[in-house]
Formats: C-alpha cells, structure tokens, sequence
C-alpha cells in the first residue's frame, strides 16, 4: 500500500475501458477489475501484478466478491459466472435475456446468494452452490442501470429515473419472485438521466448520480422527517472561458467506517464528500482520461481508482484522446485514503 496522500498505477492494465473495480472484502491487496475488453483480472497490490484473469465472450461490465476467494460477473454477454480464485476454475451459473449491468452478493439470505440486475427488466436471485437456468426473476418497469446493498436493503435504480428499494431477506433464490413486492417505490429527484448508484455504509440511505453533473443523497426512511434531509448538489463541473462544462458522474462509493463517499467523473476528477456536513473534503488532481469506476477497500485505507473513456464524445472523443496521449488512457490507479477520507472535525 502507497504512503497516506500517495497512489500507484498498477501495471498490465486492461486493454479496454475499465467498467467495474472492487477490492477483497477482507484483503486490501487483492482487487477484481472488469473491462471493456471482455476480460475479468485479479491484481496483487502489494506485488504489482495481475495474478490472473478471466476471458469472457463479450465486454464485462460488473463484478463482485462473496468471499476472499470467490467472485462473480457479468456482462453484455448475458451470464453469470463464478469464479474460484484459488483453483482458477469458472462455472456459469445461467443466463439473463440481456446484458447483465450490476451484480451484488448479500449475506441478508446467505453467504452464497448473489443478485444481478439486468437490461432484460428483472432482478435475478442465484445461489452460487447450484447453477441453473431459471432462478427467480423479479420483474421490474425499466432495465436496470446500477444497484447495490447495505444490510438487508437492495436499492435499484433503473432507465426512467426510476428507483424500487427491497427487503433483501424476502429475495432469496427459493422464493417466488412474482409475489415479493418492494418496500418503495421512488423516482430520482435528478433530472436527468441516472449514471450510478451507491448505499450508505451505515445503511440509511444511497447516493445517486446523473449525467448532468449532479448528485443526490437520500434516505430510505420514508417517514417525513427523514426525506426532509434529502437534498442533491452540482458536482464535476468547469467552467472555461466562460463556458459552464458539464461531465457525467460515473462512479461512486462509501467510506465503510466514516460515511463519506467519493465520486468520479468524466472530467477526470475524483472528490470526497462529507453528506452529513455537505461539504467537500477533497478533490485530486485532473486523471488523463473519465473516471469510470471506485472502490474502498475494507478498511477504508485504500481507495480503487479506474481511469478509461466513457464515450460520452463518441468517436470523436477517443480519436482526440489517442493523438493528444499517443494512444488510449486505461488505468487502474490504488490510492491511500485514509486521513484524507476523514470527516472534518466541527469548528
């Protein structure tokens, strides 16, 4: 791990834009990337390394880890894969009837139980100790952009602006998916179209982001006093020359001790925010290319930082990027967060 305030670059990054990085959930060396480039890698932080990677037949665009040595993923390919890290064998557990955008494992039913979310309109609930081809598939209005959990709250954010929360302890893989309902219905308060999701650590609510340079931060208590704390900020924004920039926040992730969180954007920027104090704690300098993807490690010391073009300028962008840098910007940069992710103390 880099010195506080310091970052490496870790090397045999991938060949494509980085979609998804998550660090162990018990080892802060060991962080999963999944890629454009149709591949799936395990790196050692410690040595520098890329330990071992996964081929998939199309781009991966979500990964998660259920435990130190195993890990799943998904993609545009449509199917869910478990990966052993220790022996480096790979079983498909099945398939959704479209792209795969999110995955997340939860101990809400058991260790073993993994939620993926997908462009086919369904939650689909696996346990990874038995493949088949039809788990219970929960159906929703929209295709699904991102979603992720705390405890045992599932929170899914979907085309339309749409966001249904669930009780986790209702979706295990042997019940009846048509007849579990969510606890909420909502609709963002952003305007715009949603980019990602995150859930508080402390699991009393999410953060959520647009591609219009916004993010907002709300609870899952619906009583009244609670949603009277929701609230939304601008963020990754530049002026130049007058002119008011506006870049997609593409990522986001709590803090797992202070509640903090980090955001990424297509600007090249990485912030830390304070959402109780609603202030900003950090801003690191300009990354060659967007940020597409964050992670904290466990211990909240790390921070997992991957830098690629989002295509938000099509072609055009990437054929800009190429011959201002020689060539296209992918890295996966590991950065030790763990004073500058503190809350400030009150005055």
């Amino acid at each position: 791990m880099p010195p506080a305030g310091t970052e490496i670059e870790l090397s045999a990054p991938p060949d494509d834009s980085v979609s998804s990085v998550k660090f162990s959930p018990t080892d802060e060396n060991h962080i999963l990337v999944a890629s454009w480039d149709a591949e799936l890698r395990l790196y050692d932080v410690a040595s520098n390394t890329a330990k071992s990677h996964f081929a998939h037949k199309a781009p991966v665009l979500a990964c998660c880890w259920s435990d130190s040595s195993h890990a799943f993923s998904g993609g545009l390919d449509t199917w869910v894969r478990a990966f052993d890290l220790t022996t480096e064998t790979v079983t498909v557990l099945g398939a959704h009837t479209a792209p795969i955008s999110s995955i997340v494992c939860s101990s809400a039913n058991s260790a073993n139980t993994i939620y993926t979310g997908s462009w086919d309109q369904t939650i689909r609930v696996w346990d990874s100790r038995t493949p088949t081809s039809t788990p219970p598939a929960y159906p929703l209005p929209e295709r699904v952009y991102a979603m992720d959990c705390s405890d045992t709250t599932l929170a899914v954010a979907m085309a339309g602006r749409l966001v249904n929360i669930y009780d986790l302890r209702m979706m295990s893989p042997a019940k009846d998916a048509e007849v579990v309902e969510p606890t909420q219905r909502r609709e963002s308060s952003l305007r715009f179209m949603t980019k990602t999701l995150a859930c508080m650590a402390d699991g009393k609510g999410f953060a959520i982001s647009s591609v219009e340079g916004r993010v907002s931060v709300d609870y899952f208590d619906p009583s009244p006093e609670a949603q009277a704390q929701r609230y939304a900020f601008k963020c990754h924004r530049q002026v130049v020359n007058g002119t008011d920039l506006v870049w997609p926040v593409n990522a986001l992730a709590f803090h797992p001790t202070y509640n903090t969180f980090a955001t990424g954007g297509s600007d090249g920027t990485v912030s830390l925010w304070d959402h109780a104090a609603k202030k900003r704690l950090k801003q690191y300098p300009k990354y060659p290319s967007a940020v597409t993807a964050l992670d904290f490690s466990h211990t909240g010391e790390a921070l997992v930082i991957g830098v690629s073009y989002a295509w938000d300028e099509g072609e055009a962008g990437a054929k800009k990027e190429m011959e201002a840098g020689g060539g296209r910007v992918v890295q996966v940069r590991v950065r030790n967060v763990s004073e500058e992710s503190k809350p400030k103390a009150k005055a």
